[in-house]
């Protein structure tokens, strides 16, 4: 596999205009601790006046110094030990009297709100349901208007920097100076009064303690993010594209087009997308699908326990642990450390795939993302229905995977479906509140055909991969008589059907918000919004 050669001049991104958490991932750079917080405006003027007093503390796209050695461009900025970023709901902008004639602009599923989307997303069923989410995202409840989103680095024992808190009081002291601006209260977890979050930490030999990229069920997260132009300077990006950008049938990679996460860009279909007006409004901005996704870790552990006893009588697996890391891999699409059974199909394999280079290292992290499904199309590897083919089919639907291979589309009809994943876990296993999971910040510049189009139609339902109604393992929707089916993984053993899932994953709440740039920002908070 290979990048191919760049057809156009490289994309120059106005990182200065752009807010840092739609190019970055936070947790991923060393900011390893997180709180979010949701404010009601009581008036516009009000409301504007809390948006000007944050505005000259956002973090923005520019770049600063990397452990790594990347470029940082023309102006690098310094490393803060924690970011500022602010999103808002459509209420939020109606509240801060952004005109009509901008808001008529917003997309419909962005008005109306996650919640009332619920038969879309699957949260009408089960204990998805809008009234098993916190206090604070209840219909009922005051509607958000603001998010403000703190990352914060963390010293050798695993605690924030004190830029966390002082960040805290001077957001909380800018909202009481505005007037009418009040902290939304609710959040299950340690403080009501936010969504504390944090990496699940690893405690070192000498006491220090580091953070690892695992959640609560054990596997190494958000390795597949997509590499759009402009995300990296120089041949950086040409690089990370490999397995994680866009593929042709011949084994080309290339970045997804910038518009597909970025209002004002051109997208896959080489369009800009229509937006609310003025077009400096939406340029640069992003939509945020924001899910405070519970994770039911007992009822993990105990399913995994049966099941995987089972899978070792059915092929014939000596050893317990094995088992229980096929089940998983097998239900994952990757074995927990994150090596994906297309490129490691047995146990025998995993174990020389790491042996053959090191663990965590850069040519490991590259080799794991490089891989397609077309040698695979019977999921005799990666089950079709495993967690990670569904969220990033890779050139698994080209519709002519059967042709000679200067004839596919490769992974044409994937590249408008990619998000860009953000986030943090937040609780511990072993909380006697059972306060455990994920919130997750889907980026993405069209919320329903990539959002919402993965979360019905390929986390919930198997259509696209013949697997009828059945919804992914992992976080689908398990309504009873939940399935999960294994091919066979060669000659004399059957196939395996996990019968019985029980609900791994539930929605604790969440909402719709508009990101955007900072010209925008400065728009909204001077009140001079003017759509004609």
């Amino acid at each position: 596999m290979k990048p191919r050669k760049a057809e156009f001049p490289p994309v120059e991104l106005e990182l200065g205009d752009i807010q840092g958490g739609i190019i970055s991932a936070y947790g991923k750079m060393g900011f390893p601790k997180a709180r979010y917080m949701l404010f009601e405006a009581g008036n516009g003027a009000d409301g504007r006046a809390f948006v000007e007093a944050l505005r000259p503390r956002i973090t923005t796209a520019r770049r600063w110094p990397s452990s790594k050695g990347l470029s940082t461009g023309a102006n690098p900025q310094a490393r803060p030990d924690c970011t500022l970023n602010i999103a808002f709901t459509f209420w939020g902008l109606l509240a801060l009297n952004v005109p009509t004639r901008t808001l008529r602009g917003m997309p419909d599923e962005f008005i109306d709100g996650m919640a009332a989307r619920a038969p879309i997303l699957g949260d009408d069923i089960l204990d998805n349901k809008p009234e098993h989410w916190d206090p604070v995202w209840q219909p009922d409840a005051p509607k958000p208007h603001m998010l403000v989103m703190l990352n914060a680095r963390a010293d050798e024992r695993g605690q924030p920097l004190p830029a966390l808190e002082a960040m805290t009081r001077f957001v909380l002291q800018a909202a009481e100076a505005a007037g009418d601006v009040r902290l939304l209260e609710g959040h299950r977890g340690d403080d009501s009064r936010w969504q504390d979050l944090t990496a699940i930490y690893a405690p070192n030999a000498d006491g220090t303690a580091r953070p690892t990229p695992t959640e609560h069920f054990g596997f190494v997260d958000a390795i597949g993010d997509p590499v759009f132009e402009g995300q990296y300077p120089g041949g950086e990006e040409t690089l990370r594209c490999i397995g994680q950008g866009a593929v042709d049938g011949r084994g080309n990679w290339r970045p997804l087009a910038t518009g597909e996460f970025i209002l004002g860009w051109p997208d896959e279909a080489q369009e800009v997308a229509g937006g609310a007006m003025p077009l400096d409004f939406s340029r640069n901005g992003s939509f945020i699908a924001y899910r405070k996704l519970h994770q039911h870790v007992d009822a993990w552990d105990q399913w995994i326990a049966a099941r995987a006893r089972d899978l070792a009588v059915t092929w014939g697996i000596d050893n317990p642990a094995e088992a229980e890391a096929m089940l998983k891999a097998k239900m994952a699409g990757r074995w927990p450390d994150g090596v994906p059974l297309s490129l490691a199909p047995t146990v025998a394999d995993w174990h020389a795939f790491n042996q053959r280079m090191t663990q965590g290292s850069a040519e490991w992290l590259a080799a794991i993302t490089s891989f397609t499904y077309l040698d695979d199309t019977d999921g005799a590897k990666c089950p079709v229905t495993a967690h990670i083919r569904r969220a990033n089919t890779r050139d698994m639907l080209d519709p002519l995977w059967d042709r000679p291979p200067e004839k596919r589309m490769g992974s044409a009809l994937n590249n408008r479906r990619r998000i860009l994943r953000r986030g943090l876990p937040y609780g511990g296993r072993g909380r006697a509140d059972g306060e455990h999971g994920i919130v997750m910040l889907s980026h993405c510049a069209n919320l329903f055909r990539q959002f919402e189009f993965v979360q019905q139609q390929w986390m919930n339902y198997g259509l696209d991969f013949n697997a009828g109604n059945d919804a992914c393992p992992i976080v689908g929707a398990h309504a009873p008589g939940a399935r999960f089916v294994i091919a066979s993984p060669g000659k004399g053993k059957p196939p395996f059907i996990a019968s019985g899932l029980p609900q791994f994953v539930s929605t604790r709440g969440g909402d719709y918000f508009f990101a955007p740039s900072m010209t925008a920002l400065r728009m909204i908070g001077q009140g001079m919004v003017d759509p004609t």
